[in-house]
């Protein structure tokens, strides 16, 4: 290894308010589980299943960085939609509403 090389990786840590946000939503809620997905260069989107059967999301950077904010936030992060977390979600009548309003376009 050359003298004066700098051999550390950065490693990327979630911002306070995503953290912050994690935490409200599950104290909120009675508790939380989330799943991280990929969206491209947007980052990751962190989908939240409280236990009462709210749910809603965050944005995070990348996925190291979503699954980091959830560890700090003490949400445990499912690696999949597992049919239990699917059938806790309750999704509201105004999103019931939006989604009949949608066309699918082919």
């Amino acid at each position: 290894m050359a003298e004066g090389s700098d051999t550390t990786t950065t490693i990327e840590t979630p911002t306070v308010s995503l953290v912050a946000g994690l935490r409200a939503f599950a104290s909120e809620h009675g508790g939380a589980k989330a799943v991280v997905e990929y969206v491209g260069r947007r980052g990751s989107r962190i989908v939240l299943v409280g236990n009462d059967g709210a749910w809603g999301d965050r944005m995070a950077a990348s996925t190291d960085i979503a699954r980091a904010a959830c560890e700090k936030a003490g949400i445990t992060v499912e690696n999949e939609w597992e049919r239990e977390l699917i059938e806790l979600m309750r999704p509201t009548n105004d999103l019931w509403r939006s989604m009949s309003k949608r066309v699918l376009a082919r």
